[in-house]
């Protein structure tokens, strides 16, 4: 259970953690490797905010998620394997769906 609770947490605080370095500052240079890249190397100002945007919505999400996550393990402490492992599993799949909303966002608006 511990195990799955912390894997079912990486993602949260991942995303919390890139949002809160990017609100503070975006990747220094417009680049293919490292960044938020959703047709943001037009200039400098589009890839800062895009990079703030994208920073103010992984750092509120990931906020929001880690508690829930854990919240939501809780229900099965005690149960077996199995049971511990799809739980975790189907919140890990529910997760990377609201990590890939946020990525693909910008086609939505």
């Amino acid at each position: 259970w511990i195990f799955m609770l912390v894997m079912s947490l990486l993602i949260p605080a991942t995303m919390a953690g890139f949002g809160r370095a990017f609100l503070k500052k975006a990747p220094g240079k417009i680049n293919y490797a490292f960044g938020y890249r959703q047709a943001v190397y037009e200039n400098k100002d589009t890839w800062d905010y895009a990079h703030k945007f994208c920073g103010r919505l992984w750092y509120t999400a990931g906020l929001v998620m880690l508690p829930v996550t854990f919240i939501a393990m809780l229900f099965v402490l005690g149960k077996d394997e199995d049971a511990v492992g799809s739980f975790g599993g189907i919140i890990c799949f529910i997760q990377m769906i609201l990590w890939l909303g946020v990525l693909f966002q910008r086609k939505l608006r």
